[in-house]
């Protein structure tokens, strides 16, 4: 199980890492969880402006943003339920890859559910556990996922995601800007509907 070379050290891809009877069972399992807790539309700080994706999560906590911030969560606010559990397949993924001495707290779920969805450049950067990495599993359409430096305006490259691909995200690249430019809609039929769901694994807190 080797990486493929992104060009940045610490970034780490995996094409292909689960392969399409794994990537079926998770969703099958993610589309059970959404009855819970269904994705919603969040809105910008500030503006209120609302986003072009849908979110949820699963876990302890929940990365969330509100009027005067992001941050993180033991509720969703919309409907004021715990967040599920984090999958177990989720679970042995962040064991196989994130090389890091204690598990997942948060696994953030984003759905691009319509052609225009996307994510501007951005940096996960409200943990307080910022030597723990981002384990990063793409599902259903691909995307054209972009990457940078350490400033907004920094060079960037991009790269196809597509679905059963997982990326780490750690180390030297912890802090580096990125984003989804936009999907290849229609690429997969493995959403119900249509679309990409974006996993992304992280550690909130510092262990002890």
């Amino acid at each position: 199980m080797k990486p493929v070379d992104t060009g940045f050290e610490g970034l780490a891809l995996y094409p292909r890492l689960l392969d399409e009877a794994a990537q079926q069972a998770l969703v099958s399992a993610l589309m059970r969880a959404f009855e819970g807790t269904p994705p919603y539309r969040p809105r910008m700080p500030r503006t209120g402006k609302p986003w072009s994706i849908h979110q949820t999560n699963f876990g302890p906590l929940g990365w969330v943003s509100r009027p005067d911030g992001y941050g993180y969560a033991p509720k969703n606010e919309v409907n004021d339920a715990s967040w599920p559990a984090i999958p177990a397949a989720l679970l042995a993924l962040w064991d196989d890859l994130a090389a890091y001495p204690a598990p997942p707290e948060c696994c953030l779920v984003n759905l691009y559910d319509h052609p225009g969805a996307r994510m501007g450049l951005h940096r996960d950067e409200d943990e307080q556990a910022l030597d723990a990495p981002v384990v990063s599993l793409s599902l259903g359409d691909t995307c054209i996922f972009r990457v940078g430096g350490f400033a907004r305006s920094d060079r960037s490259k991009s790269f196809r995601l597509s679905s059963g691909d997982v990326l780490v995200m750690g180390g030297p690249s912890r802090l580096r800007f990125h984003g989804v430019d936009r999907l290849v809609f229609g690429s997969s039929r493995l959403i119900p509907g249509g679309g990409r769901i974006n996993l992304t694994l992280r550690r909130v807190t510092r262990p002890g």
